[in-house]
């Protein structure tokens, strides 16, 4: 008998060692199906946002020479311009509508006030400062 024990040692061993292996995978694979599910649901959480900007045009060639570059700027810090300083604005309702609006859809308020408080925002001022006068601008969350 007590050779039989010994020709089924290796064997044993080798099965703990297996199941110690799919224990770890397993606990592994957990974890990373836990942290894509936790990094989906916080993705799912974030709101967009849309800045708005009312402004008045001072100077619309000096407006024109800058407005490329902020929009490559916003392009690059989670933004989309989608209506242009020139686009048509309707009142309904109110005191009279500014004379034009700039609107951009933002990823998160983050991204937004991120990019409102960047230095590449900042250096931009100088121009803008000249080109228009800015009345107000504000920053919206909506929901999906």
């Amino acid at each position: 008998m007590g050779d039989r024990s010994l020709a089924f040692e290796p064997t044993r061993r080798k099965l703990a060692i297996n199941t110690n292996y799919k224990i770890a995978l397993a606990v592994l694979a957990g974890a990373a199906i836990g942290a894509a599910a936790t990094q989906g649901l916080h993705a799912q959480a974030k709101l967009k946002a849309y800045s708005v900007a009312e402004v008045e045009t001072l100077d619309a060639a000096g407006q024109a020479s800058y407005i490329p570059a902020v929009r490559k700027e916003i392009a690059s810090s989670h933004g989309r311009s989608l209506l242009k300083i020139g686009g048509r604005v309707v009142p309904i309702e109110g005191p009279p509508s500014p004379q034009h609006l700039a609107l951009v859809e933002w990823d998160s308020v983050d991204d937004a006030v991120a990019f409102y408080n960047s230095k590449a925002w900042t250096d931009f001022a100088p121009q803008r400062d000249k080109a228009q006068k800015t009345i107000r601008r504000y920053v919206v969350e909506v929901e999906n």
